[in-house]
């Protein structure tokens, strides 16, 4: 029997910390590439950039980013916030792609820990090197859409 992707809109963090932890108590099927600690940990680090910063690429990559930012980056932005949805397949951050096999326990802890700072985070958030600047409900609902995609491809085993 093949296991079909989720489809996932989270309300607001919390819930998606509770279906991470409801991932890692009940177990779960794979239908992508990625594990739960994977997904924990790559959700945990962007969940600290609007926070802390975001890391520097390298010079080529900061010039495509920037003209990507004031071309295509604010329509891009609306497009994902209206439609609650990433595209699968689009690259990252290599720094933020782990290996297989973490601890699921200890990404979700992670996760729970960076979950709960942003929410306690008042001041702006820093811009997106893709998308520019950001409110941060803005931010927040990106958040939310970005958690979805990644925690989609983990299915609960009930």
């Amino acid at each position: 029997m093949s296991v079909t992707r989720r489809t996932l809109q989270y309300a607001d963090l919390d819930a998606v910390i509770a279906d991470a932890e409801l991932l890692l108590t009940k177990g779960y099927d794979k239908t992508g590439n990625w594990d739960l600690a994977q997904c924990c940990l790559h959700l945990t680090q962007w969940l600290t950039f609007p926070i802390e910063g975001f890391p520097k690429p390298p010079l080529p990559i900061r010039m495509m980013l920037w003209m990507m930012k004031v071309t295509i980056g604010r329509p891009k932005l609306n497009k994902y916030l209206a439609e609650k949805a990433f595209p699968t397949g689009k690259p990252t951050i290599p720094e933020t792609v782990y290996q297989t096999g973490g601890d699921p326990k200890e990404a979700v802890a992670k996760l729970n820990a960076a979950v709960r700072k942003f929410q306690a985070h008042k001041g702006d958030v820093h811009p997106s090197p893709l998308f520019g600047s950001m409110t941060k409900d803005e931010c927040t609902r990106l958040q939310l859409v970005h958690c979805a995609h990644h925690l989609s491809f983990l299915v609960p085993k009930m």
